[in-house]
């Protein structure tokens, strides 16, 4: 089998009821030159099951199970470490990528020569309704992603031939946007694509809906990633970070009115 143009990394964590969808939306690209990574981080649902029996259909779609549950940083990263494509691209286990992603994603890259990349994306309730869109900007920078992290996760791309396989920092959250600074730090800056091509899946008791311990991780990522004090960490945390999180949630909900 040849070198696949994109690794696709997906962690799954008790996802039965969306894992076929999100499996599905790869199946469905345009661009067919992929390898999907799924990396079970200790489900005790019928994930692993579901993602076995799609393996057995597609030699494309490789399982990986966990010993026990770590986080999905750490899922993440045991798929980059057996991807063989050129460009790693992130899609969680219950997120999902319009038909034409991957194709009109990897192609401006290639046309710009970026290194780095992502897009605007639909959000959806659990049963794929779409309820609004969150505009990305035009290009990224480590200076922006500091105050504020504008990168839809599910919507990255990056180049692994020029920046390398670049694993994310091994803590329980804020563990995406942490690889988002590693990136830039160095590729410089990312781009964005206007179009939404990813649907992000709103689900209460996710990660992303527990603000105060979401504020903890944040302080830890300023620790870990950049080398900053503590105390510099929380005051950038609640004077920088916080002011512009706050301003783009406003954004977000006034444009989808």
């Amino acid at each position: 089998m040849s070198q696949p143009l994109v690794s696709i990394v997906t962690p799954t964590y008790n996802s039965e009821a969306f894992i076929l969808r999100t499996i599905q939306s790869v199946l469905r690209q345009s661009l067919q030159d992929w390898e999907m990574l799924i990396t079970d981080d200790g489900s005790t649902d019928h994930t692993v099951a579901i993602i076995q029996a799609q393996a057995s259909l597609d030699s494309r779609i490789k399982c990986f199970v966990l010993d026990k549950n770590s986080g999905a940083g750490v899922a993440r990263n045991h798929s980059i470490t057996h991807a063989s494509g050129r460009y790693i691209a992130f899609l969680d286990g219950d997120d999902m990528w319009a038909p034409d992603k991957l194709e009109k994603q990897v192609a401006f890259m290639q046309q710009r020569d970026y290194a780095m990349s992502y897009t605007s994306y639909y959000t959806c309730e659990v049963n794929d309704e779409v309820s609004g869109i969150v505009i990305c900007p035009r290009e990224h920078s480590l200076a922006d992603n500091k105050r504020d992290n504008k990168v839809g996760f599910s919507t990255l791309i990056y180049d692994a031939d020029r920046l390398g396989k670049v694993l994310m920092p091994t803590i329980r959250r804020c563990e995406d946007w942490g690889l988002n600074m590693t990136l830039l730090k160095l590729c410089g800056n990312a781009y964005g694509m206007i179009e939404p091509l990813t649907y992000y899946r709103k689900r209460e008791g996710s990660l992303s809906n527990d603000k105060l311990s979401m504020a903890k991780h944040s302080i830890d990522v300023y620790q870990i990633v950049l080398g900053w004090t503590k105390l510099k960490a929380i005051l950038w945390f609640l004077f920088m970070y916080m002011p512009c999180w706050s301003w783009k949630k406003l954004v977000v909900s006034l444009y989808n009115r």
